[in-house]
């Protein structure tokens, strides 16, 4: 009776244990039969930020960004405020032939003779409204793709490639391969950001509202979470082709737990004839189940 008991206490107690350490052997299980039968490529990355648990599910292989990259990019304009070189309220000249037609762009149906704006609301608009002109603006401004690169690897050492703008991929579709990124590398640069280890507090509080204020993608990262979560994410999609065939549906950000604790997760899903509408079905799942094993 004692050893039964003793058996019994060994067992409540570890398990109090892990449950305390959040460590749940089945999360990964749980994914892999979840993504079992999509018919696509999908990498998963999930960090704990503060008990740095970390899940992964091809974190390393390359997935192509699409508009996700454009994270990486307000990080290297935020970079350049903080070194006292840009300033968020200044002014900056926005011209017609920067506002490029037959490509996702709120600021040219806001200015479409083009306008004085502030550089905060470009950013504002690459970011929450995903522009793809405000995008290729701050290419240039800060001095082309190659520079925000380098400044991103000195961050994230390698799994981020930044080689093209979005004029240059609507040109050629096939060079969004080349724009990759894996998502362990992806959710290493969100983690980084979130805990204040590359921008300054000022800087981080502003790029921190607008991925808060993201409007694109509802139904991925943020669709099966609890109404009032709080998440700042990015998202990115190619749009598919006449067959169907979508190269990159992809969703990444930091989700605030009820507890105050927050996790980092990149979900990017390439490859696929399956809809746009059971990929973002996908992601909303993996989202929740990693939202409800950080809350055991």
């Amino acid at each position: 009776m004692n050893f039964k008991l003793n058996i019994f206490i060994f067992f409540l107690l570890n398990s109090s244990f892990f449950n305390c350490l959040g460590q749940n052997p089945n999360i990964e299980s749980d994914l892999l039969k979840l993504i079992k039968p999509f018919k696509g490529k999908v990498g998963i990355s999930i960090t704990n930020i503060n008990t740095n648990e970390k899940i992964s599910i091809n974190g390393n292989e390359k997935f192509p960004m699409q508009s996700v990259y454009k994270f990486p990019l307000a990080i290297a304009v935020f970079d350049q405020i903080d070194k006292g070189n840009l300033k968020l309220g200044q002014k900056m000249t926005l011209d017609k032939n920067d506002l490029l037609p037959n490509t996702h762009s709120p600021l040219r149906q806001k200015y479409p003779q083009g306008t004085d704006i502030t550089l905060k609301e470009i950013i504002e608009k690459t970011v929450s409204e995903s522009d793809n002109n405000g995008c290729d603006y701050l290419f240039r401004l800060l001095g082309g793709c190659k520079k925000v690169n380098t400044f991103i690897k000195k961050h994230v050492a390698s799994g981020i490639n930044i080689v093209f703008t979005e004029e240059e991929m609507h040109k050629d579709s096939t060079t969004q391969y080349t724009n990759y990124a894996q998502p362990a590398a992806l959710n290493t640069l969100l983690v980084k950001f979130y805990t204040g280890k590359i921008l300054s507090k000022n800087s981080k509080a502003s790029l921190w509202e607008m991925l808060t204020e993201t409007k694109t993608a509802p139904n991925r990262i943020k669709g099966l979470l609890p109404k009032g979560t709080l998440v700042g994410h990015k998202s990115g999609w190619s749009g598919g082709d006449d067959r169907g065939f979508t190269n990159a549906i992809n969703d990444v950000g930091i989700v605030i737990l009820p507890n105050g604790n927050a996790f980092a997760i990149t979900i990017l899903i390439s490859d696929t004839f399956e809809k746009s509408e059971k990929s973002d079905e996908l992601s909303s799942k993996i989202s929740k189940i990693a939202f409800d094993h950080f809350l055991r």
